[in-house]
């Protein structure tokens, strides 16, 4: 009998996500992207697991899908920084934001089940990120069959993670001598209107290997973003300003947060939009196949189901999502109720759950389709935050502000960016777990384990 949800594994996968969780918020805070972890943790927990002769590909499977959270969870930083940003915190309290990522991280596993047969078993989606993984899961697997090329195929993809390190450390060590600078940066003005723009070239071997990661195309559209963003946008609103007081730093820098970013928010907003519309069918035929295969099970046809099939009852799914709406709605009321919003307390729960109900699976839906198209470190997760915690804003103001004081207005602000928190980390950990049961179905793993 082949091994697959083992303790073992769970420890592999937990220590790994733990360091490769603690690289990418650091990553994401200074770069502001995230990479996937999936296939450096296959190949350490290939590395690690060779040396059991009973380890299976389905094994480190689950290994990978443990630590390829650490890709996605880390994306919370996009969102809660903001009630630091805004005043409202001073600090991260622990057991809030754990609750945070932990609710949204199951809800984010609910979700993808039934999404998992629209995206995933009946969807023609490249899945680039759970492809790659899966065929390096397969070269690299242990057991009888296994060839030397195989084996020192598998060293060798340890090797390059190690010797990766050690260069990016000494890269480190040299460039914090000062012995060179590692980031050129520089701000100016255009023409007689005061307009400005600029530019901001980094040396980091973190941010070549998340180049490599992401890909050729990933970064060539982040190069023309770039150009489209300093070369016409900011001088263009900067321009119709016509500020000459203001430094050309703090005006360019002003101008792309406030004007800029919202084009590209825009963009993917309607990008959104369209993705839902195409993809209504394929979820209602998901959800159809998914009852259906509970209904076999029901009737004791359980092992007619193929092991690629076999997800978590569409039953314990449904109550699992409703189960999870309380302690979200504990999670919002204790938000409010602290943020000097204990009067209109039921209304805004209430709210906050229907809005994190609904909108966690649209933003679920297009953030799976965007990672089975491009894959999951490419998906526009910050982006459609920023769409999210809009509508949460829009929501608030028409129907709570008339209701409230103009001192609340903050305290409105922080909820709305709360409650986008909780999405977020749905959204993160289904378009995650969709490039993961990718894999699995490749590798014959089985749905529910993964799950």
């Amino acid at each position: 009998m082949r091994k697959e949800l083992t303790v073992r594994g769970l420890i592999i996968g937990i220590i790994i996500t733990l360091v490769f969780t603690a690289a990418n918020v650091y990553f994401g805070l200074k770069a502001g992207l995230t990479f996937s972890t999936s296939i450096p943790a296959a190949v350490i927990s290939m590395a690690i697991l060779r040396g059991f002769r009973d380890a299976s590909v389905q094994e480190n499977n689950i290994v990978q899908t443990v630590a390829s959270a650490a890709g996605t969870l880390s994306s919370i930083i996009f969102v809660l920084p903001g009630l630091i940003m805004i005043g409202w915190w001073t600090e991260f309290p622990f057991w809030i934001s754990f609750l945070i990522c932990a609710l949204g991280g199951i809800l984010g596993v609910m979700y993808s089940i039934p999404l998992r047969r629209a995206l995933v078993t009946s969807s023609d989606l490249p899945y680039p990120e759970g492809v790659a993984c899966a065929e390096v899961l397969k070269v690299g697997s242990s057991g009888d069959s296994a060839h030397a090329s195989d084996i020192e195929h598998g060293r060798a993809g340890l090797l390059a993670v190690l010797w990766g390190s050690i260069v990016a450390a000494l890269f480190a060590i040299i460039v914090a001598t000062q012995i060179f600078a590692a980031d050129v940066a520089q701000t100016f003005r255009i023409g007689k209107r005061g307009a400005v723009s600029g530019y901001d070239f980094s040396l980091s071997f973190a941010l070549l290997a998340i180049g490599h990661l992401v890909g050729l195309s990933v970064g060539i559209a982040m190069l023309i973003g770039a150009f489209i963003g300093w070369g016409w946008g900011v001088p263009h609103y900067s321009g119709l300003v016509g500020d000459l007081t203001t430094a050309a730093g703090q005006l360019a820098q002003s101008t792309w947060s406030k004007k800029v970013r919202f084009l590209g928010a825009g963009a993917i907003g309607v990008s959104a939009i369209w993705t839902l519309l195409k993809l209504v069918q394929p979820v209602a035929k998901g959800l159809a196949g998914a009852m259906a295969a509970s209904r076999a099970r029901k009737a004791g046809k359980a092992d007619t189901l193929p092991i690629t099939e076999r997800d978590i009852p569409i039953g314990i799914v449904g109550l699992v999502t409703l189960v999870c709406m309380l302690p979200i709605g504990w999670v919002l009321g204790y938000f409010a109720n602290t943020s000097g919003l204990g009067a209109h307390m039921t209304t805004l729960v209430i709210g906050g759950v229907a809005y994190v109900l609904l909108m966690s699976f649209f933003v679920s839906a297009v953030c799976g389709y965007m990672a089975g198209l491009i894959g999951s470190s490419n998906s526009p997760l910050s982006g459609i935050g920023i769409l999210v915690v809009i509508g949460a804003a829009l929501l608030l103001v028409l129907g709570v502000k008339p209701y409230v004081s103009p001192e609340a207005s903050k305290a409105l602000m922080a909820f709305a960016l709360f409650t986008t928190a909780v999405i977020f980390n749905v959204a993160a950990i289904a378009n995650n777990n969709l490039q993961d049961l990718k894999t699995g179905q490749l590798v014959d793993a089985t749905p529910w384990k993964q799950q």
